[in-house]
């Protein structure tokens, strides 16, 4: 063999050994050296915020982890400023190929951003329009908002309950119907009084609409859907009973009496996956009670045993399959809208709930 077969042979040995090396380092390490799929993820809040905006992300990040993605973050993105726009497109840039719009507002504003990137997947939370490649997704929050108005019916005097709420869209009215046909459902003369606040987070309007529901309308039991806890803040140093949203507060007197919760990370897990699963597509997911993503959390001692056997009852009634938006429904203005062998289609609660059912009282 002459020198430089020699030389090239010794070659092959050492680069054959240095391969064995980098698999045998691999293996024992755990190191994955191909690339993390991309995800953008959204919001109209920053990543340390509480309530709604800090339980969104906690749970993005926890799925993105779980699934080993690198989740990309765009926060604090006002609706209606076209800063969502600008945001895409910097998620594009970074090599995004799934982008999570976690605002109610943000699809319909970016609807023609959407359409210029095809290859990409969007998710959109609960959004009212459609694109090709838009996917929607949120949970049946307002089964809980009916078993929490459950507990609310059974512990009003008054039977007067406030209610602060954001806007008018659907996503909102659905749940204040669906809680409204809790409360009904077992104190049938009570009423709820719904101020709008026209913001998803302005803690001085939701303070002042908390104090005028409490003080001029005479509720004793107050909820709302809004960002953060103003109003179960305001009532408990009002002295009156409140059920909260988006997570249990814990710094609140036993009046606090439950709340209606989200698990954000069992549905970002569910989403991501599906993406990096290949599956994406334009579709739906609305996620019951049953899958774990939405509930109450736990009760106040003051939620008494008839209280909380009445709650598990529908509870149960509810996983079993009943509709809560079925049977016999008037709104507030004495029309029927659904009949006594009839039930409110999806597409109706998702896109239409423009109406209050009865017992619904609206306050400028």
């Amino acid at each position: 063999m002459d020198k430089k077969r020699s030389g090239h042979s010794w070659l092959l040995i050492a680069a054959g050994a240095l391969l064995v090396l980098i698999i045998v380092f691999i293996t024992v390490t755990g190191l994955d050296l191909s690339p993390k799929t991309r995800i953008g993820y959204i919001m109209t809040g920053s990543m340390d915020d509480t309530g709604w905006n800090g339980m969104n992300y906690n749970g993005a990040i926890a799925a993105s982890k779980r699934l080993d993605t690198v989740l990309l973050v765009e926060e604090n993105i006002s609706e209606g400023t076209g800063q969502c726009a600008e945001a895409i497109h910097r998620l594009v840039d970074d090599g995004a190929e799934m982008i999570i719009l976690s605002s109610y507002g943000y699809p319909a504003e970016v609807s023609d951003v959407i359409s210029q990137y095809p290859d990409i997947a969007f998710y959109g939370i609960s959004a009212d329009n459609k694109s090709d490649n838009m996917n929607y997704y949120f949970g049946r929050i307002y089964q809980a908002r009916y078993l929490a108005g459950i507990a609310a019916g059974m512990k009003t005097q008054n039977n007067v309950i406030g209610y602060v709420a954001a806007m008018p869209n659907s996503e909102v009215n659905r749940g204040i119907n669906a809680f409204t046909l809790g409360v009904k459902s077992v104190a049938p003369e009570a009423q709820v009084n719904v101020i709008f606040t026209g913001s998803w987070d302005d803690a001085e309007k939701e303070r002042a609409a908390a104090i005028r529901l409490i003080e001029e309308y005479g509720a004793d039991v107050l909820t709302y859907h809004q960002n953060k806890h103003t109003v179960a803040q305001t009532a408990d140093e009002a002295g009156i009973y409140s059920i909260g949203y988006n997570e249990a507060v814990t710094d609140l007197s036993d009046k606090y009496l439950t709340a209606a919760v989200w698990n954000w990370e069992e549905l970002y897990y569910c989403i991501i996956r599906e993406f990096i699963q290949g599956n994406a597509n334009n579709n739906r997911h609305w996620y019951d009670m049953k899958t774990g993503v939405i509930g109450l959390s736990e009760f106040s001692p003051m939620v008494t045993e008839d209280i909380s056997n009445a709650v598990e009852k529908a509870k149960n009634s509810i996983n079993a399959g009943f509709n809560i938006f079925s049977g016999i429904i008037y709104d507030n203005n004495g029309t029927l809208r659904c009949g006594e062998d009839e039930m409110l289609s999806d597409e109706m609660l998702f896109n239409n709930m423009n109406w209050y059912v009865d017992g619904v009282v609206i306050y400028e």
